[in-house]
């Protein structure tokens, strides 16, 4: 995922108009982190291409696939906005950060960050239900009743996604209104205070929010998950002592994907939010340093997801072939 374009990338005391990024530090983070995008975008459109296929050639679709394909979709995307923003960052690195390029960068940026968010908060609740072997009355109708709200989880998901990036956009509209009324001249006193409180409290605020209810879903569906996950292996192992190493190693490699998705989706939601409260020039290391691990966290899952599927791992070993 990407940096958080409306949320005060440039400090307004340590840049200076016309100054040209030439850091070779810089330089090499920038390389990097396109090289980072463009493993998630081959990575994500694989798996787009694959599950389409399937869709098309079958005329139906799992839920668990559409969820997949959805995910895929938004990170795709949201990998080819990133290039196309930090190109134009690392080319034009003081220009103001609201300027009609940017506001466009923003608006979609802002829209499949929250987008690729509620996807994997959705990917989540959906393995919660599918796998947990809970045994209450509530988790045993959604078992059945789960399959055919996929299509409205995702539209509603689609729907907070869309209001997140509108609220960003009416506040980057507003401060870019004060910039063109000053004269173009964007460190002017009264620019600049409007500029970090909105900042500070308008676009901060809304992020967190907008982040962390998704975020607190898949966490405590995550939780039941594993709690669930935890108390069957005892189970197992009391059971089949003779054998206890096989089942290990099976219930070992089914958590494996899932503790990985656990971590890298917690990791990426505080990298995001940690960014976000920090006012850092483009022309600046830690910019270019945050970029690169935040995406690091993108570039991972989606291999995870490649080795862990077995209709991808299949079609991946045919291609190998």
């Amino acid at each position: 995922m990407g940096f958080i374009m409306s949320t005060g990338e440039m400090s307004t005391g340590h840049t200076v108009l016309g100054c040209q990024t030439t850091d070779k530090t810089v330089i090499t983070l920038f390389i990097i982190l396109i090289l980072l995008c463009l493993v998630a975008v081959v990575g994500n459109g694989f798996i787009i291409i694959t599950l389409g296929m399937k869709w098309l050639l079958r005329r139906t679709l799992s839920a668990h696939n559409k969820l997949l394909i959805s995910l895929a979709a938004s990170r795709f995307c949201l990998q080819c906005v990133v290039i196309g923003k930090n190109i134009y960052v690392f080319l034009n690195p003081t220009s103001f950060p609201y300027n009609p390029v940017m506001q466009l960068l923003n608006l979609m940026w802002d829209f499949l960050t929250a987008a690729t968010i509620w996807f994997c908060s959705l990917l989540g609740f959906f393995y919660c239900v599918k796998i947990a072997t809970l045994t209450h009355s509530v988790f045993v109708w959604l078992k059945y009743r789960l399959p055919g709200w996929v299509p409205w989880m995702l539209l509603s998901a689609v729907g907070m996604s869309s209001l997140t990036s509108i609220l960003c956009f009416i506040g980057n509209y507003m401060i870019y209104q004060n910039y063109a009324r000053s004269g173009h001249q964007p460190w002017n006193a009264t620019g600049n205070s409007l500029r970090h409180s909105f900042e500070k409290f308008y676009f901060l605020s809304i992020k967190i929010i907008m982040w962390t209810i998704p975020t607190v879903i898949f966490s405590v569906f995550m939780s039941l998950l594993l709690v669930s996950l935890v108390r069957h292996m005892r189970k197992t192992f009391l059971a089949l002592s003779e054998l206890r190493d096989v089942w290990a190693q099976a219930h070992f490699k089914a958590l494996l994907p899932l503790l990985s998705f656990i971590v890298l989706f917690i990791s990426c939601f505080l990298t995001l939010v940690l960014s976000s409260a920090s006012s850092t020039p483009y022309q600046e290391f830690r910019y270019w340093m945050w970029q690169v691990v935040i995406h690091l966290c993108s570039v991972i899952h989606p291999i995870v997801i490649l080795f862990s599927n077995p209709v991808l791992r299949v079609v991946m070993k045919r291609g190998c072939c």
